[in-house]
């Protein structure tokens, strides 16, 4: 639990590290805002991208493993990123991505296989976990480079990422002998159901994670400017903004474990999510001065509809084997449709000189999650 944890910490943590110092990055390598943005949009893309080859290496490799390359990869990532030079910083950044993309296929699988009787509580504490990462180098970032510059501030995330591979190794040590048979052992092994992918519950949580992964892809890019722009808020107070988004998430991430106890089908625990999701963006619409109670429902929506689809996953899997394959797909292709998330809100807000029809355009990824996470919640458990 604690090997995972610490994880999940490095698993966001790398990539928001850099929102806060970005236009120092930009003037320091003499390049545009939308080069520099690069910096935030390639990795997700590789959640997206990557997601397949991320499958091939846990099934090849192992899971034990398979983590720990993917904690090698975010090392080399961090530490490479701050070198000197546009290319270092740019190749860095995809070895961040392609190596968390491995973390995030991995991490619902262990889970499913390991912690299977306690699954619902730790995919909460996993996504609490990657929301407190994300905080942590949030805050800390800009002081470490006020006192040591960019490159240090960045690098010096890496020790966190050591503390996880030891670790994980020491957690694991026991169990690595012989997972690459056994994950061969497995992928050969067919499963109950004729062909995985044709599932309607596959597709269906796919559709919803897209949905899930839109909306808070975008929100987290434009919600701080749409606060100073409806509301006249100072930077300060906008971040403060964005940062009740990002905190509240820890409520759904340990409130839908519970509510998925006490509701098991899960339709409902979909139901509240995308109500919450849904006060957020109806509520910046209709009655903006709230503007903290909705960024609070945001949060703790973006936080338990992460939180929930996951265990849709580790529901509905037959083997080992198809969770690391549904774990795969979902986020692929959820991942590949959030990565044009910010930059079709921002190319609406620009268009149309408001927030009006990019809000609504964010309120249709809410109504695609609903749709397709309460079709996904309604079918029948694997027996």
């Amino acid at each position: 639990m604690v090997a995972i944890l610490l994880f999940a910490l490095n698993l966001r943590g790398p990539l928001v590290a850099v929102s806060p110092v970005l236009d120092v990055i930009a003037h320091d390598l003499g390049i545009g805002a939308a080069t520099a943005g690069l910096l935030t949009s390639l990795p997700v893309l590789c959640f997206g991208l990557a997601s397949p080859l991320a499958a091939w290496l846990l099934a090849r490799s192992g899971l034990e493993r398979g983590v720990l390359i993917a904690l090698a990869g975010i090392l080399a990532g961090t530490i490479l990123r701050s070198l000197d030079g546009l290319p270092a910083a740019l190749a860095g950044t995809v070895a961040i991505g392609l190596a968390i993309t491995v973390g995030n296929v991995a991490v619902p699988v262990v889970i499913g296989r390991d912690l299977a009787r306690r699954a619902n509580s730790v995919l909460g504490a996993y996504t609490a976990a990657l929301n407190v990462g994300s905080m942590l180098m949030l805050s800390l970032t800009v002081p470490i480079a006020m006192l040591t510059g960019w490159r240090v501030a960045l690098a010096s995330w890496s020790g966190l990422v050591v503390v996880a591979a030891l670790v994980w190794w020491r957690a694991t040590r026991g169990c690595a002998e012989g997972t690459a048979a056994a994950a061969a052992s497995q992928d050969s092994e067919p499963d109950r159901a004729p062909v995985w992918w044709r599932r309607p519950v596959v597709w269906g949580l796919t559709v919803a994670f897209a949905g899930q992964a839109f909306a808070y892809y975008a929100v987290t890019a434009w919600l701080p400017l749409l606060l100073r722009d409806e509301r006249g808020l100072d930077e300060r107070a906008a971040g403060a903004g964005s940062s009740i988004f990002q905190i509240l998430a820890l409520v759904g991430a340990f409130g839908v474990p519970v509510l998925l106890h006490r509701w098991p089908g899960g339709r409902r625990v979909v139901a509240l999510v995308c109500v919450a999701w849904l006060a957020l963006v109806v509520g910046l619409l209709v009655a903006p001065a709230g503007w903290p109670v909705w960024c609070a429902l945001g949060g703790a929506a973006q936080g338990g509809g992460i939180t929930a689809i996951f265990a849709l996953i580790v529901r509905h899997a037959h083997s080992v084997a198809e969770n690391r394959r549904m774990s795969a797909m979902v986020q692929g292709g959820g991942y590949v449709v959030a990565a044009a998330g910010p930059t079709v809100v921002g190319s609406l807000r620009e268009a149309t000189g408001g927030w009006t029809v990019p809000l609504l355009v964010v309120l249709g990824a809410i109504a695609v999650l609903a749709v397709a996470g309460t079709l996904a919640a309604r079918t029948p458990q694997p027996s």
